[in-house]
């Protein structure tokens, strides 16, 4: 998680007859502000469970703060990154799940009428959950079920895990059914995602070559000031911001792996000054490049 090499990730699954599985993640002692989620997105939808501490994450556009007890949905093919609010532990588990799990109600006209439009992207659950919302208490139950069936693996725990996941996607599309007159087919969550995806792909793997802001913007054919909104609405962070990240995340793993001057290190990152990238590395990591070979 801490050098991220594509922003698609290619999440593997155990058993494609039971497309779903548990990440526990747990960020010890982490300053405000730390990332605890790299920017990335995967096919599967994703159950984020709050489980210590509190951390603002976007999802696509927008930003969703989740302290203990909170779920955020995220639907499958969202950019979502995770940043710490305050200095300590964070902690939260992450169910996957692969909409071909329910491959054998496609045929079940029920299923088709409530659950498969969410499934396929058509409709959106909200992606804030919360057990002390009186729509959402009912589900929470379901999910901790889910957990902890994943994270103990009794006998006969993927049937368990499938029967209970219907069931949970079941109840949410039944409790958050959309108004007819409101519902239309045809609008798209976040348009410019996929421009973006691309680019933030190609920032990277590119991150060392000199791109401005306004080359940037041409890349999604947006104007510059719009852009920026909408880079710093998806990603929390500007667009230099961004990239900055990234060279010094590389900078840190060269640091930790090789032998390599920090000036030779600077150059390879993008930064041509060695004074100014180790005034960078200082602000982004916390810490000067010799104090990170140090520890």
């Amino acid at each position: 998680m801490t050098h991220p090499k594509e922003l698609w990730e290619n999440t593997l699954l155990e058993n494609s007859a039971y497309p779903f599985q548990l990440f526990q993640n747990r960020c010890m002692s982490v300053p405000a502000g730390e990332c605890v989620l790299y920017l990335h997105w995967h096919e599967h939808f994703e159950f984020l469970v709050m489980k210590k501490g509190n951390a603002v994450f976007h999802i696509d556009s927008r930003p969703y703060v989740l302290q203990e007890g909170e779920v955020a949905l995220i639907p499958g093919g969202s950019l979502h990154v995770g940043y710490s609010l305050a200095k300590g532990d964070v902690h939260y588990d992450c169910v996957v799940v692969n909409a071909s799990l329910f491959r054998e109600w496609l045929h079940d006209p029920l299923h088709i009428q409530f659950v498969a439009p969410y499934l396929e992207g058509r409709r959106q659950f909200p992606v804030k959950l919360s057990e002390r919302e009186e729509t959402d208490s009912s589900c929470m139950p379901l999910l901790h079920d889910i957990i902890g069936e994943l994270a103990a693996k009794p006998p006969a725990y993927p049937l368990i895990v499938k029967s209970k996941l219907h069931l949970l996607f079941s109840l949410l599309a039944r409790l958050h059914m959309p108004d007819p007159q409101e519902f239309r087919p045809e609008t798209v969550y976040f348009p410019n995602r996929e421009r973006f995806k691309e680019l933030i792909q190609y920032v990277d793997a590119n991150f060392a070559e000199k791109m401005t802001v306004e080359q940037a913007a041409g890349r999604v054919n947006l104007n510059p000031y719009y852009f920026c909104k909408l880079f710093k609405r998806l990603t929390g962070l500007t667009f230099i911001e961004y990239v900055n990240t990234c060279r010094m995340k590389e900078a840190r793993r060269l640091l930790l792996a090789t032998n390599d001057s920090v000036t030779d290190i600077a150059a390879k990152v993008g930064c041509e000054n060695p004074n100014y990238f180790t005034k960078m590395y200082k602000r982004y990591i916390g810490l000067t490049p010799s104090q990170t070979r140090k520890g």
